[in-house]
């Protein structure tokens, strides 16, 4: 089956992102700060809570950034496991992250 496209009807493009300056709907962006961001303020380092987090949190949130960075972003579903896998020593998490480290 031969599909023959019919190439002598011009056709605009149009960009549904396009948008007229003058007519823009977002305003212009302000004049950035002295160092070019046009975010936040650097953390002020004394005003910093003094919370701990507990290292079955702190490698559940490693794993998930390696994860991430290994370019297999966890699904809603992976929780349990990754939940598991957190449970786990240190070293073994620290191995895992490793093995994905070296995957990219």
């Amino acid at each position: 089956m031969t599909i023959e496209l019919d190439h002598r009807t011009p056709r605009a493009f149009v960009d549904p992102y396009a948008a007229d300056p003058a007519n823009a709907a977002w305003p212009a962006p302000v004049t950035p700060g002295r160092d070019g961001d046009y975010l936040l303020p650097p953390p002020n380092p004394t005003e910093r809570l003094s919370i701990l987090i507990d290292p079955r949190d702190q490698r559940r949130l490693d794993l998930h950034a390696a994860l991430t960075a290994a370019g297999i972003p966890p699904w809603p579903e992976d929780r349990d496991a990754i939940d598991q896998l957190s449970a786990l020593p240190a070293s073994i998490n620290a191995t895992l992250q490793r093995w994905l480290h070296h995957t990219t």
